[in-house]
């Protein structure tokens, strides 16, 4: 089935199951807010895609962003004086992009289909249990290298295992490229080995670098895409 979502074209992947805070300046996505908060949006949910190096989805369409995207939940606003917000999202599912529509809103909307993951074998519950293990300790070796101890904490053993890797993820400064891989991937055991292998690449390479990454934010200024 697919269904119609606005869209939040950004330089950053968004994963299921992880937080991420918002700035909202221009004028349309501060009116797809205000839709959000008033449920003129049902659901409070909006569509993250990631914006492809060098391309922007208003001047190229489906060729400026990576089709695999994932809902974001909306968990908190701030209104600011100035009309601007404040808000914290969190990935809820991913999902595929089939076609994006301008003109109706002041925002883009897509045309999406839901992307399942596939089934766990299910004599792979022994591989499940040792990748999650071990992925969980690379996270902690990357976490324990990156960031100053109260910085980061480990993900509750409830989390599901389908939904574990993109967790760890979202503690780890991955390239984007790296982060689409994760997102388009539809084997949770897969998923649980890539991870795994990403954070010991990184911090092999923040041990070899003798230095610790900075959040990209931290270099940000305000842009638009009009």
């Amino acid at each position: 089935m697919t269904e119609t979502l606005p869209l939040f074209p950004l330089g950053t992947v968004l994963l299921p199951g992880a937080s991420l805070p918002l700035h909202i300046f221009e004028p349309r996505y501060r009116q797809l807010t205000v839709d959000l908060v008033t449920g003129a949006v049902p659901s409070k949910q909006f569509g993250v895609v990631a914006v492809r190096e060098g391309w922007t989805p208003d001047d190229h369409g489906m060729d400026g962003v990576h089709h695999v995207g994932c809902t974001a939940e909306l968990r908190d606003v701030r209104r600011l004086p100035d009309g601007r917000f404040d808000i914290v999202t969190r990935g809820a599912r991913r999902f595929r992009l089939l076609d994006i529509e301008t003109g109706t809103k002041p925002y883009l909307m897509g045309t999406v289909e839901h992307l399942p993951d596939v089934e766990t074998p299910a004599d792979a519950g022994d591989m499940t249990r040792m990748l999650i293990s071990s992925a969980r300790d690379a996270h902690r070796r990357y976490c324990s290298t990156a960031w100053k101890a109260g910085d980061w904490s480990e993900p509750g053993a409830d989390v599901e295992p389908g939904t574990l890797p993109h967790v760890l993820a979202a503690d780890c400064l991955l390239p984007i490229g790296d982060r689409q891989s994760l997102l388009e991937q539809t084997s949770p055991t897969e998923r649980l080995r890539m991870v795994r292998a990403l954070m010991a690449r990184e911090t092999g390479l923040l041990s070899q670098l003798r230095a610790v990454p900075a959040p990209i934010t931290s270099f940000a200024v305000e842009h638009s895409f009009n």
